[in-house]
């Protein structure tokens, strides 16, 4: 398969960096996910268990705690940079206040949670 994408590539012009690139493999079974790394045209390209595309954190076992774990803290970054906002007393109401919470803290805890697959013990977790 490894052949073929470069072969493919090739083509339309296309040139693999091998610096650049990086190949993680999926499975249910831990031991076909075993990090190893892929060769083509003998040239080996590393191969990663985790990595991050689009801020999102993705690894290889599918598993989502790390990614809730890292949102959770960039909302706890962004609760603290605001947090005269929060704590002012009589400037802003209440509704103002939830309002802030929903546009500002929210939106960071829950990028990407479309695509989460979540246990019990992670949806606890997350719970707003």
């Amino acid at each position: 398969m490894c052949a073929k994408i470069s072969r493919e590539a090739g083509k339309v012009g296309l040139v693999i960096n091998p610096e650049k690139t990086k190949n993680m493999r999926f499975s249910a079974s831990p031991s076909r996910r075993s990090v190893k790394g892929a060769t083509i045209n003998d040239v080996t390209y590393v191969e990663v268990a985790e990595f991050i595309y689009l801020g999102t954190l993705i690894s290889n076992d599918n598993s989502v705690e790390k990614e809730i774990r890292k949102r959770i803290l960039a909302g706890n970054r962004t609760y603290f940079a605001a947090i005269t906002l929060f704590r002012s007393r009589g400037f802003f109401s209440r509704v103002t206040k939830m309002i802030f919470y929903k546009t500002l803290i929210r939106p960071v805890v829950s990028y990407g949670a479309e695509a989460w697959t979540l246990t019990k013990k992670e949806q606890a977790v997350l719970i707003f």
